[in-house]
């Protein structure tokens, strides 16, 4: 099934249209009163272009070809051709002949042998021979290479849509794997829906039993089947849902995936890559870009070699118009899919001018998408670095969108794994990272535009980061030199799982909690990685990006071993949702008090413990007393606001469930305002605040 109309469609034509062809919209459109088809390729640099139509019985021979004439069917760098539906015989399929210039050294890659995908098809076909073997080789490829699918008229029709979910305080990121979550059979869903996004539908019931509000998904727009990235990073098609995530017609089996979420109460962000394709370097396969204007799309040197700031083979030229158009083209097709916000893989990448220098200041993609967003009522999240430029915080042009905050993740591991002098670099994650996004003087950025992370599916997943202190990746087929060797991990005395001792696993379960509760107390917009809720492990390989198996498909028998922690998640995120104070749309400021063990701060380099308290009032919510120790001794603090009767204790990490987090009910009381924090633990306190004639309790509502 092709998209909805609202991709874009001729809403008139001019007579000479009839005969040339219309220059917008790019790609191909249906026109139902003409019985026709529009088609439009950005090409600047091509001297010779050819529309092949293909029966749906024989993806090698074209039933019909178009040559264009560079001077009838040619608006500026837009080469376009109507073809009527009684001239194209039976055709299902698309595709594209392109010759030019040549010299790899220039910059050009034409090569009139080779099949070419419109970059703007919004449907894709594999024929049985298809090969990216093939494709990466000289020659023509005729019959091994994907071709686009045309839209017919039936195709149009749309779900019904229903008013998306909108989370502001109350947004907790949960990053998946559309496959991974659900492939393993110990995931109880329904055998033929295993591993597709019908099987996400099943696990609803179980997503809002943990409390998440937005589900980021891994890419899943179509990539290559044969490139090897379990992942999805390499992108083929920027329109198409992924076909292996689908039973039968993708589109309409991921617009009912989208409906179903949002009827109960969940956001659906992607996470989207406009930086490089699956093309890769000079020795990748020929589908589509490379082959209709590879100048154009792809960021080149002056020997014409593929700028690689990506770390896949090339790097798209995003500020180009023709990339700028597919981007902006490719966000409106899935936002008027149903999706709510879309995190960018390497987004930095989009602040480069069509030279590739980075501009910080103005960078023309990153306001367009902005724009855009700002119309169709989408969230941005970057990821705002790549190879060659780190553009985190007030470096980064998108001044509204949310980032990805490294810094987070790396200052939360290194102080929970017990580093020195990291006490000054807590207080601004727990706080906001208003160095990141100041607010004021000036540009005012919100606390919220930090994306807190601690993992991510890039790197140890949360029990691997407790459980190891080196990566362990050699199934990977790289020797071990893939992955980052930088992960700020602590395996708690023993490497890995094999006969671990009771007490190691013990530290271990009490540092995840240590990390879920930091991550749900600071400011911003929490997220975390589907299964750290159930200690899921990969086996200590920090870049499972091409194993499709059990490495990263999610266990779910560990949900029951580990139901414990599954309830410790679940609690805090239940905490966290319920009070305003934690994640504002401005810094706590004035509201928030830090302290040490016993008086002021200890920020020395040897300090491992922090408390604060943080009011509630500005919300009419009670207040929270804070105390961190990151020694790996017990330390004594000395709560220093309030009385003793004051204060319930709502958290201890150190303790067994369902004392480390209680029911509201069950908040333990103080009888003094000393507290002996356990070795590697947090404590969170709660005092209750009377306002008016009723109680506000310390889950913020009125009793």
């Amino acid at each position: 099934m092709t998209p909805p109309p609202e991709l874009g469609h001729l809403v008139s034509l001019e007579n000479w249209e009839l005969d040339e062809g219309s220059p917008f919209p790019l790609g191909v459109t249906w026109l139902g009163d003409q019985q026709a088809w529009n088609f439009a390729l950005y090409s600047q640099n091509a001297t010779a272009v050819t529309l092949l139509l293909y029966a749906h019985d024989d993806p090698i021979n074209p039933i019909f070809q178009y040559q264009l004439s560079e001077i009838d069917n040619k608006s500026s760098r837009i080469w376009h051709c109507m073809v009527f539906e009684n001239n194209a015989g039976k055709a299902k399929y698309y595709a594209y002949r392109i010759d030019g210039p040549k010299g790899p050294e220039s910059g050009h890659q034409f090569d009139p042998g080779k099949i070419l995908l419109d970059p703007l098809a919004t449907a894709v076909y594999f024929p049985p021979q298809f090969s990216r073997h093939i494709c990466s080789q000289s020659g023509p490829t005729h019959g091994h290479a994907p071709l686009g699918i045309l839209p017919q008229a039936q195709d149009l029709d749309t779900l019904p849509s229903i008013p998306p979910p909108r989370h502001t305080h109350d947004a907790v990121i949960y990053e998946v794997h559309v496959k991974g979550f659900t492939a393993h059979p110990s995931s109880e869903v329904s055998t033929e829906k295993r591993g597709t996004f019908l099987g996400l539908i099943e696990k609803i019931p179980y997503l809002k039993e943990l409390g998440v509000t937005v589900v980021e998904l891994l890419p899943i727009h179509q990539f290559d089947p044969q490139e090897g990235n379990y992942w999805g990073y390499m992108t083929l098609n920027f329109f198409a849902p992924h076909q292996g995530y689908a039973n039968h017609d993708p589109l309409v089996e991921f617009q009912t995936m989208v409906r179903a979420f949002h009827e109960a109460g969940l956001e659906i962000w992607l996470d989207v890559v406009y930086n490089h394709t699956c093309e890769g370097d000079a020795t990748g396969p020929t589908y589509s870009w490379r082959g209709i204007d590879s100048k154009s799309y792809y960021l080149t040197d002056d020997r014409g070699h593929y700028w690689n700031d990506s770390g896949c083979g090339n790097t798209l030229r995003c500020a180009h118009p023709a990339t700028r158009a597919l981007i902006l083209r490719s966000l409106k097709h899935w936002a008027n899919l149903g999706v709510d916000g879309f995190r960018f893989d390497l987004a930095s990448v989009l602040a480069r001018d069509t030279q590739g220098q980075v501009l910080v200041e103005d960078a023309p993609v990153v306001s367009e998408i902005s724009v855009l967003a700002a119309l169709l009522d989408v969230r941005l999240v970057a990821e705002a670095w790549d190879i060659g430029a780190y553009l985190l915080g007030q470096c980064y042009p998108g001044l509204l969108w949310r980032q990805w905050n490294g810094q987070f993740r790396d200052d939360i591991r290194a102080f929970v794994k017990g580093d020195p002098g990291k006490v000054p670099a807590l207080m601004r994650r727990l706080y906001g990272s208003d160095d990141l996004f100041p607010d004021g003087p000036g540009d005012v950025y919100h606390p919220y535009q930090s994306v807190n992370f601690v993992t991510a599916h890039d790197g140890f997943c949360l029990y691997d980061l407790v459980s190891y202190n080196h990566k362990h990746n050699e199934i990977n087929g790289h020797g071990n030199t893939d992955g980052t060797d930088s992960n700020l991990s602590w395996n708690c005395g023993w490497e890995g799982d094999i006969h671990v001792p009771s007490e190691i696993l013990r530290v271990r379960r009490q540092q995840v909690k240590n990390f879920f509760c930091l991550l749900m107390l600071a400011n911003g917009t929490p997220m975390f990685c589907a299964g750290d809720e159930f200690l899921n492990t990969q086996n200590g390989n920090n870049n499972p990006y091409n194993q499709d198996n059990e490495i990263t498909w999610l266990d779910w028998s560990q949900l029951q071993e580990n139901r414990d922690i599954f309830r410790f998640f679940q609690k805090m995120i239940a905490f966290r949702k319920s009070r305003q104070s934690l994640g504002r749309s401005r810094y706590w400021r004035e509201d928030v008090t830090w302290y040490g063990p016993e008086g002021a701060t200890d920020l020395r380099p040897e300090s491992h413990t922090l408390a604060y308290a943080l009011s509630g009032a500005r919300f009419q919510e009670g207040d929270l007393y804070v105390m961190i120790n990151a020694f790996w001794e017990p330390v004594r603090f000395t709560v220093q606001e309030g009385e003793a009767r004051d204060w319930r204790r709502a958290v201890d990490t150190s303790l067994p469930s369902p004392e480390d987090m209680a029911e509201p009910s069950a908040y333990r009381a103080l009888d003094s305002l000393t507290y002996s924090v356990a070795a590697r633990s947090v404590v969170v306190l709660v005092r209750d605040r009377a306002v008016g004639g009723g109680q506000i309790t310390s889950w913020g509502r009125e009793s």
